[in-house]
């Protein structure tokens, strides 16, 4: 699984792409939330954090396999 980051979430992993090892069996979208936290620390104080999974978004029941394109879509400002 490979996760396409975005934004702060870039700056925090310091990379475009963050491949998540398969033996992490993360099978859902909290879970993915919760294993992204536990690896970047500064994710857990973003105000919000959204997931695309196959270009919409998703909600953290959501199942996640191998094959989905998931992309982290982080807190927008603006003025």
């Amino acid at each position: 699984m490979e996760i396409l980051l975005f934004g702060i979430t870039r700056e925090i992993v310091g990379k475009q792409k963050l491949p998540v090892p398969a033996d992490q069996n993360i099978t859902t979208v909290k879970a993915l939330k919760t294993w992204l936290g536990q690896q970047y620390p500064a994710m857990q104080s973003l105000s919000s954090l959204l997931v695309a999974v196959d270009s919409e978004y998703a909600q953290d029941d959501d199942v996640l396999n191998g094959e989905n394109e998931i992309a982290l879509i982080p807190p927008v400002s603006g003025g």
